[in-house]
């Protein structure tokens, strides 16, 4: 899952300079500033290696890591530093990072950009991989050990200076979330800056609605097994025996069994102990809880587009000590310290072409690095709406706070008679259409995402688009589809958020398959595909504690356990309620447009029943329900484009009669002290035994920095950074000072 999103980056020079991508290269062009006092620094060091580092973990395996240094452009030697350190941990082969130039070098992780600028980068094959021994599991509870070692070595390295960021995509990701945690409170990790990475591993990707992900899943499954047998040989090491035939032995003892449990029915069909172990939610109170700020990238077109927004919601929440996996209440405050940028992207297209505030991938990296790890202020801490959303439709980003978004209103939307979507509900007693168990054809968006946006890839290198991305619909036709339009759109409208489908239908069998896609319908009639989500009938159970509901007590975010204790067999001929997770979408529906939802009962070849589901399929005939009995209907963030920022806009200047911060405090601490600067003067210092907010009194007019330093009662200290405009008579402010948590007392 994790090195093809760099591969994107890695071509954007190529793009550039051939097809219509725009100039969108990040290795050598300095980025416009993101604010008047930052801008990124052209480089100032050229690149030295050390390769095949042996890294002895706790149980006595060796891992092998590769060192890039900053070297003197002039004398070729180590620089002095002393540097920060960036640590990215591959399971693809980190020797990539030196073989054929660039593009398998981005693969890698490799971070030339970061390395030119100032830092120290450790890239390490995981256990089992490349040329580390061990045995390779997905994401084994054990390589955030392994992870935490590294962390640990990496920081003692010459010419480092004890702290260390993670960075990488998809696994790359993924795997910094349990190396933070094991890492531990008052680690040498400052920052992450996990990219394309998973919330929750079976909901995500895995078994998206308790079908399993074939599409991607064999690709992966292949392409893993057969860099655990190359790699080791390229790699050349004096341990190659043992770790090649530690490598493949896991061909047996992993992907053999986990096939086998996978298509069968087994205990890793359901989220049961072997997801649980491996989900990044379970470690984001800890993280938020030890001080490391996040910054997260995502696309709409991602293998994880759900779980994207969701770890931003959740480690706001941890933050501010609400239940991680909760919607956000619309008066939460947010912190700047946990970011996601989600733009209009596939997995292995992450990032290309972004343009954030003047900064592409490579400069929001060093924004964030440079503030978290160097003291540098780069204006990352007053971005102070942290939740950056591509518009699908205007091409352009948008600022917000909270998630769900707090401009959106769920509208619920029946469907009805005639094909029709309509907020009125049905008011005929009966109605019903009948759908089949069968197959879609299979040229759409959603197989293209699932095969983690490699078409589109490969389109955009002769200047193409993909033609499974421009239009959907030929697969809305045939028997097992039915779908339902609303009206034109009188004005603009965006869908913004993740939608809930409550379905009630009637089958012939014990099981049945539900697809709930969404589609842009132009006035033209054409259809461009929004995002989709999918059921197993037998799963249908949900969890209300963890269900994200509408005013109306309809479900905007289902949360099913997935578990074998909540199977149950459909009862052939009985109307059942089905609630299906609509992946979340932002997109603005212009005047004409009509939105359009079809239902199907197949995702082929993204999702297929295993060998325990297809028996329970097999002949399904559905009578999908449209009555006042049972009124199926989906629930959709509707919000008015104009209630959303520009990003990088400026805000409402602040009331000079005075604003009011709350203060935050770690766990289990109390705020003793704070010391308020205003332009870098002293205004105010107090002291006490738990202070909970301090105010600001007649700010002064214009363009002013506030900067509030928190001690804590375990000695902990909190620093932050604003900057603001005042005003004769402005807003009513109460602010939070989140911000950057660091050690001991001093300054």
């Amino acid at each position: 899952m994790g090195e093809l999103w760099k591969a994107p980056r890695a071509c954007r020079a190529l793009l550039a300079a051939a097809f219509f991508l725009g100039p969108v290269g990040l290795g050598a062009a300095v980025a416009p500033p993101a604010t008047a006092a930052w801008s990124p620094q052209a480089p100032a060091y050229g690149i030295a290696s050390q390769t095949n580092q042996a890294i002895t973990a706790s149980d006595g395996t060796v891992l092998r890591a590769d060192v890039y240094y900053p070297t003197d452009p002039k004398t070729g030697k180590a620089a002095t530093g002393p540097f920060p350190v960036i640590l990215s941990q591959t399971p693809y082969g980190k020797e990539a990072a030196s073989a054929g130039g660039s593009t398998l070098g981005e693969l890698a992780g490799y971070a030339p950009y970061l390395i030119q600028r100032g830092y120290i980068q450790v890239i390490a094959d995981v256990r089992g991989t490349g040329g580390s021994q061990g045995t390779w599991g997905l994401f084994d509870p054990v390589q955030g050990t392994d992870g935490a070692t590294l962390v640990d070595w990496s920081s003692k390295l010459a010419h480092a200076n004890g702290t260390v960021g993670l960075l990488g995509a998809s696994y790359l990701g993924i795997d910094q979330f349990a190396t933070t945690v094991d890492a531990g409170p008052h680690s040498p990790v400052k920052a992450m800056f996990p990219i394309i990475s998973g919330n929750d591993l079976y909901r995500d990707v895995a078994y998206a609605g308790g079908l399993v992900d074939i599409e991607f899943g064999g690709f992966y499954l292949g392409l893993t097994g057969s860099l655990n047998i190359v790699n080791p040989l390229v790699e050349g090491n004096s341990d190659v025996p043992t770790a090649l035939a530690q490598h493949v032995g896991d061909l047996a003892s992993f992907d053999a069994a986990f096939v086998a449990s996978a298509l069968s029915g087994g205990d890793q069909a359901y989220d049961q102990a072997y997801w649980q172990a491996r989900n990044p939610v379970n470690e984001i109170q800890q993280i938020a809880d030890d001080g490391v700020p996040a910054f997260l990238v995502g696309g709409w077109y991602d293998l994880f587009q759900r779980g994207e927004l969701l770890n931003y919601s959740s480690f706001q929440n941890a933050y501010s000590h609400r239940p991680v996996l909760a919607p956000m209440s619309p008066t939460q405050p947010v912190t700047p310290r946990y970011q996601l940028i989600q733009g209009p992207w596939y997995h292995v297209t992450a990032g290309m072409g972004l343009d954030y505030r003047g900064l592409n991938l490579d400069g929001v990296e060093l924004a964030w690095f440079d503030h978290w790890m160097k003291g540098v202020s780069t204006g990352v801490d007053s971005w102070n709406q942290p939740l950056h959303l591509y518009d699908l439709a205007t091409n352009k980003y948008t600022d917000a706070s909270r998630y769900p978004l707090d401009q959106a209103t769920p509208t619920t939307f029946h469907l009805n008679n005639s094909g029709t979507l309509t907020q009125q509900a049905p008011s005929a007693t009966q109605g019903a259409d009948t759908l089949a168990f069968s197959g879609q054809i299979p040229c759409t968006s959603g197989t293209e995402q699932w095969a983690a946006g490699l078409g589109p890839l490969v389109f955009s290198f002769f200047g193409l688009a993909d033609p499974c991305t421009q239009s959907v619909n030929l697969s809305q036709l045939g028997p097992g589809t039915q779908s339902y339009t609303t009206a034109p759109f009188s004005q603009p409208t965006t869908l913004a958020g993740p939608v809930g489908a409550t379905l009630y239908a009637s089958a012939n069998t014990i099981d049945s398959e539900w697809v709930v896609q969404l589609s842009d319908v132009a006035p033209n009639g054409n259809a461009t595909a929004l995002t989709s989500g999918l059921l197993d009938g037998q799963l249908r159970a949900l969890d209300p504690t963890k269900t994200w509901n509408a005013a109306d007590g309809l479900p905007l975010l289902p949360y099913h356990p997935y578990t074998k204790a909540s199977q149950a067999a459909v009862t052939p001929g009985k109307v059942e309620r089905y609630d299906v997770e609509v992946f979340p979408v932002f997109d603005t529906l212009q005047a004409g447009h009509r939105l359009r939802v079809t239902i199907a009962t197949s995702d082929f070849p993204h999702a297929l029943p295993d060998a325990a589901q297809l028996p329970g399929l097999l002949g399904g005939v559905y009578q999908l329900q449209r009555s006042s009995a049972y009124p199926s209907s989906v629930e959709l963030p509707l919000a008015d484009p104009a209630s959303f920022r520009a990003s990088g806009s400026a805000g409402g200047c602040i009331d000079r009669r005075g604003f009011t911060y709350t203060l935050h405090h770690g766990r289990g601490a109390r705020v003793v002290k704070v010391e308020l600067f205003v332009n870098g003067k002293l205004r105010l210092l107090r002291r006490g035994h738990a202070l909970r907010t301090i105010r600001i009194k007649r700010p002064p007019l214009g363009v002013f920095t506030v900067r509030i330093i928190n001690f804590q009662s375990n000695g902990a200290r909190i620093t932050s950074t604003r900057i603001y405009r005042g005003c004769a008579q402005g807003r009513t402010v109460n602010r939070t000072h989140h911000a950057k948590r660091s050690r001991g007392r001093g300054r």
